[in-house]
C-alpha cells in the first residue's frame, strides 16, 4: 500500500508538471518575440505600467527574480526585488544616454532567463552577495530599453515610474507564487517553472 501511494504521488506530480509547462509553453508561443514593441502614441504612468507587463521576456526576468527570492527565503525574499528596479532605473539612464549597443541588450536580457531559470532549477541558494550581483547586472539590462523610450513619452517620469511600478508588482506576484507553491511536491513545481524560463530564454536567444 505504502509503495502504491508513493507511486500515485510521483505520477501526479508529473502530470501537475507537465500540465504547468504545457500552459506556460502555449503562452510563450502565442506571445511576440519583441518585447519592448508598442504600437502608437506612449502617455505617462499608465503606458509605463503596462510596458513590462506586455513584455515578455520582461516579465519572465521580474517573475523569475520574485521567485528566486521566495525559494532562497530569509532576506533574499524582499532585498532581491528591491534591487533590481532600482538598478534597473541606472540602467535607464545608460539607455537614454546609448551607452551600448542595441545589438547586445537583447543579447543579455535573453541571457538572463537562461541564468535566472536555471539558478531557479537548480534551487540554489547563492550567497547573497552573489545574488545580488546577478541580479543587478541583469537589471542594467532590462533598465536599458525602457531608458530608451522613455524621452519618447508624453510624460517621461510619469512613464518610469510606471514602470517601475509594475516591475514591483511583478516581483511581488513572483514572490507569492514562490512562497505558495514553493514546497508543493518538495519544490519540484517551482523548478518546472525555472526550467520553462530557460526554455524561454534560449527561445528568445535563437529568435
Amino acid at each position: 500500500m505504502a509503495r502504491q501511494h508513493i507511486e500515485r504521488r510521483r505520477q501526479r506530480s508529473a502530470a501537475t508538471v507537465r500540465s504547468a509547462a504545457l500552459i506556460l509553453g502555449t503562452f510563450c508561443l502565442t506571445t511576440p518575440a519583441l518585447a519592448h514593441t508598442l504600437g502608437g502614441a506612449m502617455g505617462g504612468f499608465g503606458s509605463g505600467f503596462e510596458h513590462p507587463l506586455l513584455g515578455f521576456d520582461h516579465f519572465l526576468a521580474m517573475l523569475a527574480i520574485g521567485l528566486w527570492g521566495a525559494q532562497m527565503g530569509g532576506r533574499s525574499v524582499w532585498i532581491l526585488p528591491a534591487t533590481f528596479p532600482l538598478i534597473m532605473c541606472i540602467g535607464g539612464v545608460f539607455g537614454m544616454l546609448g551607452l551600448a549597443s542595441d545589438f547586445i541588450i537583447p543579447i543579455g536580457i535573453a541571457v538572463s532567463l537562461l541564468v535566472l531559470g536555471g539558478v531557479i532549477a537548480a534551487a540554489w541558494v547563492a550567497p547573497e552577495p552573489v545574488a545580488l550581483v546577478i541580479v543587478a547586472f541583469f537589471a542594467l539590462f532590462h533598465g536599458y530599453p525602457h531608458g530608451q523610450m522613455a524621452p519618447m513619452a508624453q510624460d517621461p517620469a510619469a512613464y518610469t515610474v510606471g514602470f517601475v511600478v509594475s516591475t514591483g508588482f511583478i516581483h511581488i506576484l513572483g514572490i507569492g507564487v514562490g512562497l505558495g507553491l514553493g514546497r508543493l511536491y518538495e519544490g519540484k513545481v517551482i523548478r518546472a517553472l525555472g526550467l520553462f524560463v530557460v526554455a524561454c530564454g534560449i527561445y528568445f536567444l535563437l529568435f
